[in-house]
């Protein structure tokens, strides 16, 4: 009972030492690990169980131990911060497997990679032909960075010429029937607005599993109940619409009056619409 109780003591505070030293790695390392880093962490976990489990080790051995193996890595990752050539040295260097769309078989053999692991790695980037791929490197971390053809590409609004309003990140307003105050204050709104806003769409509040409100007020929600369908916001299409029908109207009323004045004063109204609508419309898409 005792050895027990004094190895659930070793792997208490073992695992405190363990979470100090990740968290002073930094979240860098959960998603970019060089060699060097994951040899490091593989040993840091084997040196934390024999802290845990070894009760006939020396724990001030094997705190010193884990001391060593945390130290060196963020005394690498702060000179390779500061420098370029260290950077080079710890991190290594991409590795190009397509250039100008032709296959580097050379540097495929040196990473040992195989034609099928690089065919896997392109699916993954949703690259089926080779022939549409312009420049591939293996990245440090060992990540494939795809670039496609021109040809290949998918068009884009900047390719269209279609100008885009900016917009910001949705705000979750209500999560498992609750609403969510602070963020529904930072999209600029009250409780007030969203019960009436879940009144026109006819649900309840306790029925909402979630809910997200745009950067354009526009209020999403996600159902507990599958079976009820709810309809897409519409008060952008309605507003383009309205203003449309706005300028329609202002330019059959200056056709059909016969005063000058009033004629004029019509067409500038018409023509003051339409600015407001070219204005408004990358917002209203």
């Amino acid at each position: 009972m005792a050895d027990t109780f004094q190895v659930i003591l070793r792997s208490f505070f073992a695992l405190i030492a363990l979470f100090v030293i990740t968290r002073l790695m930094g979240k860098k390392q959960l998603a970019q690990l060089t060699f060097f880093e994951y040899i490091a962490g593989i040993t840091l976990g084997s040196i934390v169980a024999f802290i845990s489990t070894d009760l006939e080790g020396n724990l001030v051995h094997g705190y010193a131990s884990l001391l060593v193996w945390s130290t060196i890595p963020l005394l690498i990752e702060y000179i390779s911060v500061k420098s370029r050539t260290a950077r080079g040295i710890s991190e290594g260097k991409g590795t190009v497997f397509i250039k100008n769309g032709k296959i580097m078989e050379d540097n495929l053999k040196k990473e040992n990679y195989t034609t099928d692991e690089l065919l896997e790695e392109l699916r993954l980037k949703n690259v089926f032909k080779v022939a549409d791929v312009e420049f591939a490197v293996l990245e440090t971390n060992g990540q494939l960075s795809v670039m496609k053809k021109r040809d290949a590409q998918p068009v884009t609004l900047k390719d269209l010429k279609i100008k885009a309003a900016p917009e910001r990140e949705s705000q979750a307003v209500i999560m498992d029937g609750k609403v969510m105050l602070e963020p529904l204050a930072t999209a600029g709104f009250n409780v007030q607005w969203l019960n009436t806003e879940l009144e026109k769409i006819g649900v309840t509040l306790d029925n909402v599993f979630l809910g997200q409100v745009d950067s354009y007020g526009q209020l999403t929600l996600d159902l507990y109940d599958d079976k009820i369908t709810v309809a897409p916001p519409t008060q952008q299409q309605l507003l383009q619409a309205t203003l449309k029908k706005c300028q329609a109207d202002l330019e059959l009323f200056a056709l059909s009056t016969q005063t000058t004045e009033t004629k004029k004063l019509y067409e500038k109204a018409s023509q003051d619409t339409a600015a407001i609508l070219q204005a408004v419309s990358p917002f209203l898409r």
